[in-house]
């Protein structure tokens, strides 16, 4: 499994077989960034609030779905505006 110089494709994928289109790329980070992110913050929320205690794994995803449900759409919306300032600047 390894991949070609210049590609984010693995070695004899190709963009035709890609599962889903790279028009969703932007969509797709969103959701995975924001899925890692927030089940990292919120783990380490609960735990700090409640404890490491019987009931921590069923607080923590309740806590994580709605810590996902707020970071999604706000990851879509900021990202553009995070582009832009990096882009002015590291010209």
């Amino acid at each position: 499994m390894h991949w070609r110089a210049g590609s984010r494709m693995k070695a004899g994928h190709t963009k035709e077989s890609a599962m889903i289109p790279a028009r969703f790329a932007p969509f797709l980070f969103g959701l995975i960034l924001s899925g890692l992110m927030s089940c990292i913050v919120s783990a380490i929320a609960t735990a700090r609030a409640l404890g490491l205690h019987p009931g921590f794994a069923t607080a923590w995803m309740g806590s994580w779905l709605t810590a996902w449900a707020v970071a999604f759409p706000t990851v879509l919306v900021v990202a553009p505006l995070t582009r832009r300032i990096v882009a002015r600047l590291t010209a």
